[in-house]
């Protein structure tokens, strides 16, 4: 795989990481272990794990304060936690997915993504050294992004035609599409028709179409397929009228050898998390277990999946 088309460029860093200001409380747990997860950082234990271990919610939990922590959530009768230590990041108010990588030569391991501050659009790259902190770096690429409420990443890199796009979620009640190529960005238009809709993620990537996993302020969840083709209109599924109005964020990870995702979901203002597995998505007859509250605190202002660039999504 040709992983040197997704090393971003350095040049031009336009925020400081804030410094690690406090351990956030994780019920049960008095020493959170160092920094990041091996499972997501380095791609060869995340294909095995995916090949024969347990599901996963790697959940990353950027904070108002500016730091970045990592919560691993794995399902059970009731969910367990293990929370990493919380690095210094930098004080933002959306992110997308956290794709973890390594350059060509096999020496340096680091993960990129998407963040919004203020108005402006940033990719950052943050590189993570041997039992140290993870030191992230940021390039502003965007602005004019004030009416953003949330945003989501695809990346569909295992075969031909590859893809990546940006998706935004507007307040003016249209979803906006924005195909990375580089380290720029192609606008694809608004898709209108989004009144009511919190939040978002991926939770599909195919050679043809994107699936996005959404809620609404009035609880319902819908799964947004949307075809790759120029202007094609989503096709919009019901999956449950009720039940998800307190969740501000969403974190989808594939889950089993049949297209199932596994999904925490954020209730921001209580900082609490509830985990739950779905089926493949397929509107009202998509299969859901809940799990239950998961025993972490969720202080992020949203909060992301952190996987790898070698995984894909295969939710619907």
């Amino acid at each position: 795989m040709n992983v040197k088309r997704y090393a971003l460029a350095l040049a031009g860093l336009g925020l400081i990481a804030a410094s690690v200001s406090s351990v956030p409380a994780i019920a049960g747990k008095t020493d959170p272990k160092p920094y990041t997860s091996d499972k997501v950082a380095h791609p060869s234990p995340v294909k095995a794990l995916a090949a024969g271990g347990p599901c996963i919610n790697y959940v990353g939990v950027p904070t108002a304060a500016g730091t970045m922590q990592e919560i691993d959530v794995t399902p059970g009768t009731s969910p367990t936690a293990v929370a990493f230590e919380p690095f210094g990041y930098v004080a933002t108010r959306a992110n997308a997915t956290w794709y973890g990588a390594v350059n060509a030569s096999q020496t340096q391991t680091y993960y990129y993504g998407l963040l919004l501050q203020g108005a402006n659009l940033y990719r950052h790259t943050t590189y993570v050294p041997d039992e140290k902190p993870p030191v992230p770096t940021f390039t502003k690429v965007g602005n004019g992004w004030s009416g953003f409420k949330a945003i989501a990443t695809s990346n569909y890199s295992v075969a031909q035609p590859r893809h990546a796009y940006l998706y935004g979620l507007n307040t003016n009640n249209s979803l906006y599409r924005y195909q990375i190529v580089g380290a720029g960005f192609k606008a694809l238009g608004p898709i209108p028709g989004f009144k009511g809709f919190k939040t978002l993620t991926v939770v599909s990537e195919s050679a043809t179409y994107d699936t996005l996993l959404m809620t609404t302020t009035a609880g319902a969840l819908w799964t947004a397929h949307i075809p790759i083709a120029a202007g094609a209109k989503p096709v919009m599924k019901l999956i449950r009228s009720s039940g998800f109005a307190d969740y501000e964020s969403l974190v989808a990870q594939g889950c089993g050898t049949r297209g199932g995702t596994l999904v925490t979901a954020v209730d921001n203002a209580t900082q609490s998390g509830f985990q739950y597995a779905f089926s493949k998505f397929n509107g009202s007859g998509t299969a859901m277990t809940f799990y239950g509250k998961i025993p972490a605190v969720f202080n992020g202002v949203d909060h992301v999946s952190i996987t790898t660039h070698y995984d894909q999504l295969v939710g619907e």
